[in-house]
């Protein structure tokens, strides 16, 4: 399929034009251009309303103009508000482009990025939810799968960040399972799934003020520190998932069952990462590497899962995901739940979970949303942070109707998804020299060529290993198919056919993919790359490395700081205090913006150690970045 029906940004048509489908003018490509630079020169002015902290120029310590500034900001945002205007700003900016959203899609990119996104959010939302079936016995894999489809059909096609999955994630059962234990402590107890649907009410409401009151606004203060956080969070959980679905088979399956398990797993990685690190070799055509990069994860999957069906594997019988009828919900029940028949001391006894659970989700979903709009990836597409909260709060709301687990903005599914519809091109060698390492490629005619650009009539030459030839990003396919479709996959996963599909696949191969996506997301976490540079030999870390330019002392103490949030957030959900983690992860923030600008740090070494997550384009959803 040609790719000329993308939107690439800076393109041009075939008469020489600017193209009048290219979403950013020239000055907002300059002026982005220009933030790059400065961040990398290390000369990023702090604007705060106005007002401007440059870098202490002696190395003194920090100064409390920061952190002065950022308060006066929260105070003025806090009580400024114009109802509904992100909103409508939202809307007008991105229905601009909606029919582009679906023309776009005529390209093969969607392909791929439709197949990786399906296992990568139904198999960890199933598996996820495995512990919270067994222990409530009130949801089941068809409320999973549901919940799935629910959300990516309502933010696919109406929503403003089509790019963002949202599915089941660990930390929405996790909060579920507790509140699950703490009713089972009273004598008597309500009716669970009615208090859910109450608890869902609760923040359905929230995420609705939240974004008619413009609330989405305070995302200006969430910078990589809290990404990396809690992404590195989430990594671990991910981590410590896959061993626990691995114990858990020794009191459940016979011992050749538990082994059998712990070595399909250990199958399911090693190949997962062998596609991986192909596709990132010199080795084979690189249409072959784009394979492996695309498909690795998938064949993986399937190659593990009929190991398991062979030989000495088979007569183990190892166990197999849990399934019940055909569109039918846990336990026989009606899908409508009557919320509303629980007794009124309940109802507001909701309330406080209810909120808990608006913290969780305005942190994780907007975060999600961030990444997955991150700095790296070039889109040229607007977001909308206020719209697509407010119908979460929709899903939100629905989901306590049906009985099935709330949705929210997955990691590191969203980011997954964004980097496999990215379109790669090669720099021309007269470009090179011109470029500064780590800067923004040009996108403008003659600078990059596309895997299907033409090149003098006929097709590009084979690339070689020099830096002119090496693949970037180009362009993002920026469309809503591919969310909508992997969607409508989880329905077509609901019926009685591919329900028996789905239980062959042994609970290993599920640990598996949790280690592959986990020890992935580690790889490329902020809090990792600052770890191995401190143990790395300096001798041969380039020049051009930014961390270079700060003190070891400094990069040791911010790393410490943000692996004791971690540390926080991982401790209490390994406790009965469960329910509160969100708000743990949501002071990370006040963190960033208030505490660490008291701490010995200079502007210029938390502006190498910290960035927005989004570009400026990306953040004026928001009001901007800081």
């Amino acid at each position: 399929m040609a790719s000329t029906s993308l939107d690439r940004r800076g393109a041009k048509n075939g008469t020489g034009k600017p193209s009048t489908s290219v979403i950013s003018s020239e000055n907002e490509r300059e002026k982005e251009k220009r933030w790059r630079d400065e961040a990398e020169d290390n000369k990023i002015d702090d604007k705060i309303d106005g007002t401007t902290t440059r870098t202490n120029p002696d190395n003194s310590a920090p100064t409390f103009t920061a952190a002065s500034a950022i308060l006066n900001s929260i105070k003025r945002h806090a009580f400024s508000v114009r109802p509904f205007h992100g909103i409508v700003q939202d809307i007008r900016s991105r229905a601009l482009y909606y029919a582009s959203d679906w023309t776009d899609a005529w390209n093969y990119r969607v392909v791929p990025a439709t197949l990786l996104i399906f296992f990568a959010n139904v198999l960890p939302g199933i598996a996820f939810s495995l512990d919270l079936i067994e222990t409530t016995n009130q949801y089941g894999v068809a409320e999973v799968l549901l919940s799935s489809f629910m959300a990516s059909f309502i933010l696919s096609v109406f929503g403003a960040q089509p790019l963002c999955i949202a599915g089941v994630t660990g930390p929405i059962t996790v909060l579920n399972k507790t509140i699950f234990d703490i009713l089972q402590g009273h004598e008597d107890a309500p009716d669970y799934l009615q208090f859910i649907g109450w608890v869902y009410l609760w923040g359905a409401i929230l995420h609705w003020i939240t974004a008619a009151l413009n609330w989405c606004n305070f995302l200006k203060y969430v910078t990589r520190f809290s990404c990396d956080t809690f992404g590195f969070f989430v990594s671990w959980v991910y981590l410590q998932y896959g061993v626990q679905v691995l114990t858990r088979q020794f009191s459940s399956s016979s011992i050749d069952g538990a082994f059998v398990q712990i070595i399909l797993a250990l199958v399911m990685l090693v190949l997962c990462y062998m596609f991986l690190t192909l596709a990132h070799t010199t080795l084979f055509h690189r249409h072959v590497r784009r394979f492996f990069a695309d498909y690795g994860m998938p064949i993986s999957l399937v190659a593990t899962t009929g190991l398991a069906y062979w030989g000495h594997f088979n007569r183990a019988n190892p166990e197999t995901l849990p399934i019940a009828g055909a569109f039918q919900p846990a336990g026989g029940r009606d899908w409508l739940v009557r919320f509303w028949d629980l007794p009124g001391k309940w109802v507001g006894i909701a309330f406080p979970f209810g909120f808990v659970l608006w913290v969780l989700f305005f942190f994780d979903h907007n975060v999600s949303s961030l990444i997955a709009q991150g700095s790296e990836f070039p889109l040229r597409k607007p977001p909308g942070f206020h719209y697509d909260f407010f119908l979460l709060g929709i899903t939100t709301f629905i989901a306590g109707l049906l009985g099935v687990p709330a949705p929210n903005g997955l990691i590191p599914q969203a980011p997954i998804h964004t980097t496999s519809l990215l379109v790669m091109g090669r720099r021309v060698k007269d470009d090179v020299e011109n470029t500064e390492p780590g800067g923004s490629p040009e996108t403008e005619s003659g600078s990059l060529t596309n895997e299907e650009t033409i090149n003098n009539g006929g097709p590009l030459p084979e690339p070689d290993p020099s830096p002119a030839q090496r693949e970037i990003p180009v362009a993002v396919v920026e469309q809503r198919v591919s969310n909508l479709a992997q969607g409508a996959l989880c329905l077509v996963l609901l019926t009685g056919p591919f329900l028996h599909l789905l239980h062959l696949i042994p609970r290993g191969v599920l640990a598996g993919l949790f280690w592959f996506m986990g020890a992935d997301a580690l790889q490329g976490n902020g809090i990792t790359a600052k770890l191995v540079f401190l143990v790395q030999d300096h001798r041969l870390t380039p020049q051009s490395e930014p961390l270079r330019r700060v003190r070891k002392s400094r990069i040791v103490l911010f790393a410490l700081v943000q692996l004791a949030g971690f540390g926080a957030t991982f401790a209490i959900v390994q406790t009965i205090a469960a329910i509160g983690f969100p708000v743990i992860i949501l002071l990370l923030i006040p963190l960033r913006s208030v505490i660490l600008p008291l701490l010995p740090f200079t502007e210029e070494e938390l502006a190498i150690l910290d960035r927005p997550t989004a570009s400026p384009f990306t953040m004026e959803s928001v009001g901007g970045s800081l």
